[in-house]
């Protein structure tokens, strides 16, 4: 593993002496993070598209700051030389990569009209709009992703809009569990209802049912005499459509993640999120992240899982086909089948007409429409930070390293030089994520597997433009089900591996926690 833990003790007990004192017991490698990354055989090894020069200077460049008195270099451009520098409003989230072309403006623009476009049932008049369903969750990429930013749990007498419940059931035969160990599967879908719940259908056909949510309050207890009131939810489905589900079936809650910056996270070289892992926890820190081994859906190639809350998608493009296929129920040429996730025991699903034009295409949407659709969604552009030198920002950066936080939503990296689109390639990017799988504890566990993640596991968010989620979305509502109303809350439900960090930031005097908060509102 590689080393690059180190102790500032002075610099903890100056800036968070309850922290310090609190945390005694604790190894200093959990208070401090140095992403210093090098092995035996040499600095960034792993990095085969870099000259050893350039190995050497990428490892000064992602090494964690010991300087806390004033911004780092470049710290402003958190997508490099992609930022965008456009003024914050709503908008923010749905600005392209800063350094495109002329002509890839043009395409940005062309997947922008596809993400928001409206897709209808069929037979349609708008024959390169319809395909819709027959069963599905929204009628449109943007409806889920508003202002491409992050979605949030419906209100007491809304229908979900922008989260839904994943189904499936454990592997039950010696065939289904080869599938998930190969990876020819992700998970078993549930026999009745398919891989999601699907609120709404088409024309006369029954939806499949809606979820309904029901919070338990949850009071913690900080230092300083302040109490946080959690909300713990509980989900169950209604309505169901097509007869009672598998008894083993399991839920899972999902709302729509922000959308920046995936161009650039499908650019970090795998060498570096696969040397971040520490599946036995050999360096004895509590922190013992793991890579979510996917498939390519389209060639078959093993590859790193990066995207999803569970980190099962490897590619941007995989990720955009499967939601059009399980949320939208249009197929593409990764997901073929114009009926999307109705199940064989959906017969009359099946059966309804598809969108399919010969003219146009061998599916609904073809792969042009798939490859503006991916192109539009790798560049969303990710916005400049704000208030990098603020003084309580920068003592609150710095109790964010203390706390322990880096440990899994590692700083920075700089992309590979090999990656496909030259704008993303070797850029110093700020995502704040390490990209692996963490075990986060019973509190946010859903009991689900998938992959290579266990029930209790979650891929790290990162949390640039996170501060910006409240001007884009008008909420700040967080985690993978939007149980945490804030930042705070967020943090408050971390366990597992985290908890160090988790009671750490209970154990800050007020105004410490404050200026950590106030460090994340600048992301």
């Amino acid at each position: 593993m590689i080393p690059f833990r180190s102790c500032p003790a002075d610099r903890l007990l100056r800036v968070a002496p309850v922290l310090a004192a609190t945390l005694t017991v604790i190894a200093c490698a959990a208070l401090a993070v140095s992403w210093q990354p090098v092995r035996a055989d040499g600095v960034l090894s792993w990095r085969t598209d870099l000259t050893p020069k350039d190995r050497a200077r990428v490892a000064k460049v992602v090494k964690t700051t010991g300087d806390f008195s004033k911004p780092e270099r470049f710290e402003t451009m958190q997508g490099g030389a992609a930022t965008s520098r456009k003024l914050v409003n709503r908008d923010a989230f749905s600005q392209f990569s800063a350094n495109l072309t002329f002509k890839q403006e043009r395409d940005f623009k062309l997947g922008n009209a596809l993400f928001r476009k409206l897709w209808v049932s069929s037979p349609s008049s708008t024959k390169a709009s319809d395909g819709l369903g027959p069963l599905y969750n929204s009628r449109a990429c943007q409806n889920c992703h508003l202002k491409d930013g992050r979605g949030r749990p419906p209100g007491a007498d809304e229908i979900a809009s922008s989260m839904f419940l994943r189904l499936s059931v454990p592997p039950r035969t010696d065939a289904e569990r080869e599938a998930i160990a190969t990876k020819a599967m992700m998970r078993i879908p549930e026999p009745t209802y398919g891989g999601q719940l699907q609120e709404f259908a088409v024309g006369d056909l029954t939806p499949e049912g809606h979820m309904r949510i029901a919070y338990e309050p949850v009071a913690v207890a900080l230092n300083g005499g302040e109490t946080v009131t959690l909300r713990k939810p509980s989900y169950t489905i209604t309505d169901l459509g097509y007869g009672p589900m598998d008894p083993e079936a399991m839920i899972s809650p999902r709302v729509t993640p922000q959308m920046i910056g995936l161009g650039l996270l499908e650019a970090i070289h795998p060498g570096d999120i696969i040397a971040g892992a520490d599946l036995d926890d050999a360096d004895g820190d509590g922190i013992s992240g793991k890579v979510s081994w996917n498939r390519n859906p389209d060639t078959g190639e093993p590859m790193i899982g990066r995207f999803g809350w569970k980190a099962t998608m490897p590619t941007v493009h995989s990720q955009a086909a499967d939601a059009f296929a399980g949320d939208i129920g249009i197929a593409t040429p990764s997901h073929p089948d114009p009926w999307g996730d109705c199940t064989t025991a959906q017969a009359d699903c099946r059966s309804m007409p598809s969108g399919i034009q010969a003219n146009l295409g061998d599916t609904e949407a073809p792969d042009p429409v798939m490859e503006l659709v991916a192109f539009y969604s790798r560049n969303l552009a990710v916005p400049m930070r704000r208030n990098v030198d603020d003084r309580h920002v920068l003592d609150g950066k710095e109790l964010f390293h203390a706390a322990g936080c880096a440990s899994c939503h590692r700083p920075k990296f700089v992309t590979s030089r090999e990656a496909e689109q030259k704008q993303f390639r070797f850029q110093l990017i700020w995502p704040y994520t390490d990209m692996l799988l963490h075990d986060m504890g019973e509190g946010l566990a859903d009991g689900r597997p998938v992959g290579d993640a266990t029930g209790r596991e979650w891929r790290t968010a990162p949390l640039w433009g996170s501060g910006l989620t409240e001007t884009v979305n008008g909420h700040t509502m967080m985690l993978h089900d939007g149980r945490a109303r804030n930042a705070l809350e967020a943090i408050l439900w971390h366990g597992g591996e985290a908890k160090a960090a988790r009671d750490a930031v209970v154990a800050m005097e007020p105004d410490e926690r404050a200026a950590l908060l106030r460090f994340l509102e600048s992301l």
